[in-house]
């Protein structure tokens, strides 16, 4: 899982201030380890595990007499409830296997689908922004950098005077700054790159007033 070291923090800092002596912006940034637990894409994949088991015992049905034999020889051919209860404990015991296996975050993390990720990703930055930068600042010039970084993910969400001047595209180079250097290991990096192409937006658009005043800390926020 990567980390961001005390300096990161500094070196954050350092860069919103910077970047927000040029314009009226506001940036926030905005770290978590997981966006989401992704507990239903565990439970998603035991259930197949389940199905996939019981698919295998009804095309080949001579399978679960051998095993029934191999495992209690003194036992003779089962009978239609002794087979029955035979398969209930095989999909039961798959289930399970599967479910626990599935709580190693990192295979959970490789088998979510990349839609699922992004989904998820980006409705967890909606949330933050929405209760750490939405209508925070009186211009309406707050925006959020937000990144996930087991999902390596990231979303940028700017306040309604931000959204008025810019699309999604607008914040292509910076999307692009922050993921290359995540993808290398250097979270920090990458977040004092975006904030420095996102500041070069801003400047452009909301330039700073002699009479700005900084409305929100300049610092990285990790949850």
């Amino acid at each position: 899982m990567l980390k961001l070291t005390a300096e990161d923090h500094a070196r954050v800092s350092a860069a919103i201030a910077a970047a927000e002596e040029k314009s009226a912006g506001e940036i926030i940034a905005v770290t978590t380890d997981l966006s989401d637990r992704y507990h239903d894409v565990g439970l998603h994949y035991a259930v197949l595990a389940m199905f996939a088991a019981l698919a295998v015992l009804a095309a080949v049905p001579n399978c679960l007499v051998w095993w029934y034999q191999k495992l209690l020889p003194w036992a003779g051919e089962p009978s239609l409830q002794q087979a029955l209860t035979w398969v209930l404990f095989i999909a039961l015991a798959k289930f399970l296997v599967a479910l626990f296996i599935m709580k190693w975050m990192p295979l959970r993390l490789a088998l979510t689908p990349r839609s699922t990720k992004a989904r998820r990703v980006r409705r967890r930055a909606v949330e933050l922004f929405r209760t750490s930068a939405e209508s925070r600042t009186a211009g309406r010039t707050g925006i959020l950098i937000y990144l996930s970084m087991g999902e390596r993910r990231a979303e940028i969400i700017g306040d309604e005077a931000i959204t008025k001047v810019t699309t999604d595209e607008t914040w292509g180079e910076a999307m692009k700054a922050l993921l290359v250097e995540v993808k290398q290991g250097r979270p920090g990096d990458g977040i004092v790159a975006a904030v420095a192409i996102i500041g070069d937006v801003l400047a452009q658009h909301f330039p700073r007033a002699d009479n700005d005043v900084n409305e929100i800390p300049d610092k990285l926020i990790e949850l």
